[in-house]
């Protein structure tokens, strides 16, 4: 019987990955091409050291991977299938968020 737990917690660890925006954005960025660390943190307007924390965070999640460019380092998405699942997963999203049919969605708060 094929066991589920290493897929359940590849789905987690992608789930982490995404919880925050900046991650997200990262990941999106680097959707559209390889960056240095310091054209990300210029990009999205934020410290070198907050880019690092989720930089690692990506890379421990195996979403992302550090490239030696000779005395520097390039970030790239882990496999070019990560950056059609993004696409794939905001496409779905914005399918969800445009037909909110739950009829507890307003007293709920959860769709």
């Amino acid at each position: 019987m094929l066991s589920l737990a290493p897929e359940v917690e590849v789905l987690a660890r992608f789930g982490r990955a995404l919880a925050d925006p900046i991650r997200c954005r990262l990941l999106l960025a680097l959707r559209e091409a390889p960056a240095h660390p310091s054209d990300l943190a210029e990009e999205l307007g934020i410290s070198r050291t907050r880019l690092s924390n989720h930089l690692a965070c990506l890379r421990d999640c195996g979403l992302v991977v550090a490239v030696p460019v000779g005395r520097r380092t390039r970030y790239e998405l882990a496999d070019p299938r990560l950056g059609h699942a993004l696409q794939d997963l905001r496409t779905a999203v914005l399918a969800v968020e445009s037909d909110r049919t739950c009829p507890d969605a307003a007293a709920k708060g959860c769709c």
